[in-house]
Order: C-alpha cells, then sequence, then structure tokens
C-alpha cells in the first residue's frame, strides 16, 4: 500500500479566482473551487451521472451539475438539490508556498 503525502496540485496563481478549476492529478479528473471559505478540492464527476463538474454553474459556495442541474455544497460535497443524492468524492486540501495541495 502506498503512503500518503501531500503534493503538489496548481499554483494558486493559476487558480480560476471565485470560480471552478479543472486539475489533473495523474489520472484523476479534479474540480478546484474557489469559494468563499477557502480552496476545496473534489473529483470533477458529478456523483449522479458522471458529468464534469467544471462546467456548471458555481456561486462561489454551491457548484450545479451541468447535465441535469444536481446541486452540492463545493466545501463538504453534500448534494443540496435533486437528482443529486450521493456526496461529492472530496480531496483533503491545503496551500503550501502558494501551491494548492492535497492529501494522496
Amino acid at each position: 500500500m502506498r503512503e500518503k503525502f501531500w503534493r503538489d496540485l496548481l499554483p494558486i496563481a493559476e487558480l480560476e479566482q471565485n470560480d471552478v478549476t479543472p486539475a489533473k492529478y495523474g489520472t484523476l479528473d479534479l474540480a478546484v473551487y474557489d469559494t468563499t471559505d477557502g480552496i476545496f478540492v473534489s473529483l470533477a464527476k458529478c456523483s449522479h451521472q458522471g458529468a464534469n463538474l467544471c462546467h456548471g454553474y458555481f456561486d462561489g459556495k454551491y457548484i450545479e451539475c451541468p447535465l441535469h442541474q444536481g446541486l452540492f455544497d463545493a466545501r463538504t460535497g453534500e448534494p443540496k438539490a435533486s437528482p443529486a443524492t450521493r456526496k461529492l468524492i472530496m480531496l483533503e486540501s491545503r496551500i503550501h508556498k502558494g501551491v494548492i495541495q492535497i492529501f494522496r
């Protein structure tokens, strides 16, 4: 089993301010949310039918899926409106020396 470490994802300067930034880590497609409460990271796929959340509407707190308008709290991954019923897969993240990192 591979040991977990903080891993660099992208420089904070590349973040789309107050929006969702697509990012890749290996084979993972990620969504990086610049929320009103800080930076949060989830898998980019909607838990309902797999649409890319990076193309959804984001208001600084909630991300709306572009396919069926399911709504999620971008800080916790919790579903907030149907048809979304399953939580997003969130990754622990932090900012370290100007770089957004994930714990993997």
